[in-house]
Order: structure tokens, then sequence, then C-alpha cells
């Protein structure tokens, strides 16, 4: 029975009805959420953690820079400055060319003692500077107190590395660096083919540590003595030289050969060593005749590539002086 005034139908009172401003209760719901971030942007994403990569670094240069400023020490366009005994008697032991001599306290050190006989007798001049000089100059706390000014470094080509390694009659074995961005690693990784017999390594234009002073200074003079080629494209130089009659060997933790069993380190043979984290690219892995992994006997996630390479170098060493 309906109530005096109730108009609505027997069927329409049993339903519930809408609350007053209903409409708008779901609005909110309806916006969208905005453009998608970019992915630098997003705290969570791998492009977030190299874009912060990039940004110290950029950072790190602007503060050498302003070192570089003030110091008394310029060095001139197309020169660099190497600091460290053994890095600047290994590059005037190797014969270097020598711009200028930078010194800083009395040389008691023999190493030291020759580079300034070299210098004398080849008439570059030495210049007496303070040790802040050296340091802002080089942005190097661990300078040692010397320093020499030389030419840019000079790259060969990756077929260099093949007639460096047949004028002294040994199987050629070449370390390719696959993106590894990191000057220390690209130091280590010559100062390891420096002790293991490397025939050179070979490094990219773009996407890639080149030599530097910093270089210089890891690698212990190792770059005076290990050549350093450098191409467009890896790809194609890893296909050269396996067209040169070269085995091309990439190391990866998911490699199908332990390094123990590997049976090509007697053989003319190229070491691929990808970037820390990322690995090797899509391209050179394809190109590669082998992937071969390190043992290890704990779980981590990866190999600095530096130490990936020193191992391997050291196990090709032991292989070939069996054989």
């Amino acid at each position: 029975m309906s109530r005096k005034g109730d108009d609505r139908s027997a069927s329409s009172r049993g339903k519930k009805r809408a609350k007053k401003g209903t409409g708008g209760h779901s609005r909110r719901g309806l916006r969208g959420k905005g453009p998608t971030p970019k992915a630098e942007d997003r705290t969570y994403h791998a492009a977030y953690k190299r874009k912060l990569a990039r940004e110290a670094e950029a950072r790190k240069r602007a503060q050498a820079e302003a070192h570089r400023n003030r110091t008394s020490i310029k060095i001139s366009p197309g020169h660099e400055l190497i600091v460290g005994r053994n890095a600047v008697y290994e590059a005037v032991d190797a014969g270097i060319d020598i711009a200028r001599v930078f010194l800083a306290g009395n040389p008691t050190d023999e190493r030291i003692a020759k580079v300034l006989r070299t210098a004398t007798a080849l008439g570059a001049p030495v210049f007496e500077v303070t040790k802040l000089d050296l340091q802002n100059a080089s942005g190097e706390t661990a300078h040692q107190g010397v320093g020499i000014e030389v030419p840019e470094y000079n790259y060969c080509g990756v077929l260099d590395l093949l007639e460096r390694a047949q004028k002294v009659g040994v199987n050629p074995l070449i370390i390719a660096l696959d993106q590894v961005t990191d000057p220390h690693n690209l130091g280590a990784v010559l100062r390891s083919g420096g002790a293991f017999g490397a025939t050179g390594v070979l490094i990219t234009e773009r996407r890639s540590a080149s030599v530097t002073a910093a270089v210089w200074k890891v690698s212990a003079g190792a770059v005076a003595r290990v050549p350093v080629a450098r191409e467009t494209n890896l790809v194609q130089s890893l296909k050269a030289l396996r067209r040169a009659g070269c085995f091309i060997v990439g190391l990866d933790g998911r490699g199908d050969v332990a390094l123990p069993d590997l049976e090509l380190a007697t053989e003319p043979l190229v070491i691929v060593t990808g970037a820390e984290g990322k690995g090797l690219s899509r391209l050179v892995r394809a190109t590669c005749d082998q992937i071969v992994s390190i043992p290890m006997t704990s779980t981590v996630e990866s190999l600095n590539a530096a130490v990936a390479t020193g191992i391997t170098l050291y196990e090709v060493a032991q292989k070939r002086a069996v054989n």
C-alpha cells in the first residue's frame, strides 16, 4: 500500500534512489594520469641510472676543467698530460715524443732521472711546478710529483695488430672490448695484456673508453707496450679478423664452454669482453665462434670487465705455455 503523495510505481519503490550529486563521485577515476614519464625520469628504470651516471661524469669533467683553470700548467691543444712515475717512465722508455716535463720536488728515483736525461737529449724543457699544480692539471692526487706533456695517442688499425704478431712470430692474441666505457677498465685490460703477452687491444670510436692520461696511469705504462687499434664498427672488424684466420671467443656467464675447457687457446685468438652488467651486444655475440664462461665458486651477477679479461688471458697464457 502506497503512502499518500507517493506517485512512484510499485516496481520502482523498492529500488535504491540515487544520492544527490553522485555524477561527480567517479569523475576523478575517469581522468587520465597524464603523459607517461620518460624512461630516464622513472627511478626504477635502467635509463634513470644511466642518466645519473652521465650527470656524474659531466660534473666530474666540469670539476676537472675548473681545476685545470687554476694551475700554471697549460697543456697545448692536441696534447695530454701523463703523470705518475711508472706511467711516465714506461712512456719515455717506449720512445714517446716529449713536449715538456713537469717536476714537483727533487728527482730521487732512478726512473725519473732517466726521464730527465731523455728529455734533455731531446731538447724538451723541464719545468719546476708545485704538487698542487700537477694535481689540478691532471685531476690526480697520486701524481708522484712528475708529469710529461705528450701528443695525443696515435691509434693503429686492427690489421696492424696482426702484422705486429707476425713480425714477432707469435700467434695473435687480441682483446676486443664491446662498449666498455670506463677508462679504468681499459687501463687494467692493457696492464693484463702486457703481463700475458697480448698482441693488442681493439676498441671502437663510439661507446668506448679511449686512451687518456687516466688510462696511461692505470695501465702502469702498458699503453706504451700494448698497441690499441680503434675502428668504427666492431662486428665488421671481428669478421675481418676471422677472415685473416683468427677465432673469435666471447666472454659471458652463460657461455656454452667453460674457460678451462677452451680448446682454441693455442690458435690465433680474439677475446671479446662486454661491458659490466650489459655483457656482449647481440650482433657481437652472434659473430663469436664460441661463448666462454668463467667458472665461479659463488654466485656473482657478473665479473668486472677487466677482471674477466685478466683471468681469461692468464688461462690462455698457461695453455700456450704447455704447448
